[in-house]
């Protein structure tokens, strides 16, 4: 892929880490949602919150999960960094990618269980996976920024290939 010029990749890298902020923000407080959902006193507490971390889920999770994807995708690729030169790029692809998968897909179908189990008035406050899942979340989110600030662990093997063929 061609380089980005500057002004394209400094919009689009604010686009990346405002929408990657908003994720861990959101994640947060579906974890707070979930643990209220754990507690709640009554079918319709527990209803009130499974209905509120689906509108959450279905309007703002995925659709971020999606563009914090993308965006880092096309960055990655449009600037020297590269999709799999730099270790902590390629670990922090693969695990934004199985993420976004677990959030569209495991995520959704938990918060739908609840729902439903709510209605049926079985279960209310007994959702430990809309605990869980947000706590792992946040914890690779937390993860993901760090290695981002941080830029640990150097070339991976095709980067230390393509330096080395690189004319000086």
């Amino acid at each position: 892929m061609q380089q980005l010029t500057r002004p394209v990749r400094r919009g689009l890298l604010v686009v990346h880490v405002v929408v990657s902020v908003g994720w861990l923000g959101l994640t947060l407080g579906m974890l707070a949602l979930g643990i209220t959902g754990a507690v709640a006193d009554s079918a319709e507490e527990a209803g009130a919150v499974y209905r509120s971390m689906n509108v959450l889920g279905d309007w703002l999770l995925i659709p971020i999960s999606l563009l914090s994807l993308v965006s880092g995708i096309v960055l990655a690729l449009g600037t020297p960094w590269g999709l799999a030169r730099h270790r902590w790029v390629y670990v922090k692809f693969w695990l934004t990618l199985l993420t976004t998968a677990a959030t569209a897909f495991a995520l959704r179908a938990g918060i739908n269980s609840a729902m439903t189990d709510v209605m049926a008035e079985r279960a209310v406050g007994a959702t430990r996976d809309l605990v869980v899942a947000p706590s792992v979340s946040l914890s690779v989110y937390t993860f993901l920024t760090a290695i981002s600030v941080l830029k640990p662990w150097g070339l991976t093997a095709r980067g230390r290939r393509l330096r080395a063929t690189k004319p000086r």
